[in-house]
């Protein structure tokens, strides 16, 4: 049965860092089935690939040999008779092109067709689509940027064989008016998950260096016009992550945009952090908090007053370090409990080998 098998969600910078994170420290279920998290695994460095973000409408091209080919919509299937900007009509037209492509991903994936649907995502852009950017001034074209397999299955069954994402950057027909979005330019961006704010405003320097000159127009012809701004992704153990990155320039209604940050002024704050928290600070208050010397046991339910502990003794103790650096205690907050965290898993797993 042809189905609408959606594209994923892309996500603001900050969702995909609480999901990685939550990724990273998920380490199984107890015995009510309610998930484990182990808070001291490292926190990974990862580089996403920036690509141009188009203003246009998703359309996806779907195939199996029980169905045949199908076009689809964000949200739905698609028809000439029953269409989203001419998509489906276009992609009849150029049925054969798609086929082939289809029967590429195939061959190079070796796909099982008669259990599994393959289906190609692009952005279909150009003319009367969107306004407003340099892609407007296009003829109406597809823009390929993925491609995900997708088992035919029950919905039972298929939360068991779960869909996946195959190579989609050798995949064009540009005598076809299909292109791929990879040949537009690719912005890489290392992002370290331990202080993912550092990585901020270079992703901003990327999108407004899009938003001023739109690449894809540009290479139609179309040099000094608007762009959107940028997607990034990256494939981190079996999930792929995605954020879009979007100046404003294109749109008149509110759109949400990364604020710049102050990368010394961090940097900073987390060289503080540290001075005010050396580890003899941190096993004092743990033996505060704990009262080891007469018996008492290292417990994870309060970790929250150990930490506390460690930011009064600060400001106790650091108060006027704090101001001569030009800070305030709310400043440090997040990094002193982080780092006061780390000690304690640290010394939870010494103190009783778990």
């Amino acid at each position: 049965m042809k189905r609408c098998i959606k594209y994923c969600s892309i996500e603001q910078l900050r969702s995909v860092i609480t999901n990685i994170n939550r990724q990273i420290s998920f380490v199984g279920f107890d015995e009510k089935n309610e998930p484990i998290y182990d808070p001291t695994i490292p926190k990974p460095i990862l580089t996403f690939i920036g690509t141009c973000k188009l203003h246009g409408t998703n359309m996806g091209i779907s195939f199996n040999n029980i169905d045949g080919l199908w076009f689809q919509s964000r949200t739905g299937v698609i028809t000439p008779q029953n269409d989203n900007a001419g998509a489906a009509f276009s992609g009849e037209v150029n049925r054969e092109a798609w086929l082939k492509l289809l029967n590429q991903v195939k061959e190079e994936n070796d796909i099982d067709l008669d259990n599994n649907s393959i289906t190609i995502y692009g952005e279909w852009v150009g003319k009367s689509i969107q306004k407003g950017v340099g892609i407007s001034n296009l003829e109406k074209s597809a823009f390929i940027f993925g491609v995900k397999i997708s088992p035919n299955k029950n919905e039972d069954l298929e939360k068991q064989v779960p869909s996946y994402w195959v190579n989609s950057t050798n995949l064009r027909s540009p005598e076809n008016r299909i292109y791929n979005i990879v040949d537009y330019g690719e912005y890489p961006i290392e992002i370290d998950f331990n202080v993912p704010q550092l990585a901020q405003n270079k992703i901003i320097d990327l999108t407004l260096q899009v938003e001023k000159e739109c690449p894809v127009a540009k290479a139609f012809g179309f040099p000094n016009t608007i762009g959107e701004g940028l997607v990034f992704s990256c494939e981190y153990k079996g999930t792929q992550y995605l954020f879009k990155s979007k100046g404003n320039l294109h749109s008149k209604s509110s759109v949400k945009t990364l604020k710049p940050v102050d990368d010394e002024r961090i940097n900073k704050i987390i060289e503080l952090s540290q001075k005010v928290s050396p580890n003899w600070r941190m096993e004092q208050m743990l033996n505060e908090t704990f009262d080891f010397i007469n018996g008492g046991q290292i417990d994870r339910k309060k970790l929250g007053d150990y930490i506390k502990a460690v930011i009064n003794d600060i400001i106790k103790e650091e108060s006027d370090v704090i101001v001569e650096a030009g800070f305030e205690i709310k400043d440090i907050g997040k990094y002193v409990s982080e780092i006061s965290r780390q000690y304690f898993f640290d010394m939870e797993k010494e103190l009783t080998g778990i």
